[in-house]
C-alpha cells in the first residue's frame, strides 16, 4: 500500500523518516493512499524570515551605514561599513563613497536574489 505525506501529498518510500519534499516527519505525517492531504502549508514556516525587499532597499538607500547588514544579522560587515563611513570622513573623505558603493551593490544583489539568506541561514522572504 502506498503512503503519502499529510502535509504536502508527496508519495513516500517505506523507509522514509521525513518527507523529501516538505520535510514533515513520516511518523506523524503519513496517511493511506485514499486520504487527501488537509494542508499545503509547510510544517514549520519560519516566522523570523527577513524581507528581501526591505534588505535590498536598506542596502541601496542606507548602505553606507551598513543598515542592511545589521538587518540581515551580518553585524561584523555592518560595523565595517559604518566605521568606513564615519572614519572615512576624517581620514580622506573617500571612505563614505566606498561604503556607499559597497552597500549599493549588496542592495542590488539582495533584490536580485544573489544574497538570499540571512546570517542564520534562513531564506529571505519576498
Amino acid at each position: 500500500m502506498a503512503k503519502f505525506c499529510t502535509n504536502c501529498g508527496e508519495k513516500l518510500n517505506e523507509k522514509d523518516v521525513f518527507c523529501s519534499k516538505c520535510g514533515a516527519s513520516v511518523e506523524t505525517g503519513v496517511v493511506s493512499e485514499n486520504t487527501v492531504p488537509t494542508t499545503q502549508q509547510p510544517v514549520n514556516p519560519n516566522i523570523n524570515a527577513k524581507s528581501k525587499i526591505a534588505g535590498g532597499l536598506f542596502g541601496i538607500f542606507l548602505g553606507s551605514l551598513g543598515i542592511h547588514n545589521f538587518y540581515l544579522g551580518y553585524t561584523s560587515k555592518g560595523i565595517a561599513q559604518l566605521l568606513l563611513t564615519l572614519v572615512g570622513w576624517v581620514a580622506c573623505g573617500l571612505g563614505p563613497m566606498i561604503a556607499y558603493v559597497w552597500g549599493l551593490i549588496e542592495g542590488i544583489m539582495i533584490l536580485a536574489g544573489s544574497i538570499d539568506r540571512d546570517a542564520d541561514g534562513v531564506p529571505l522572504k519576498d
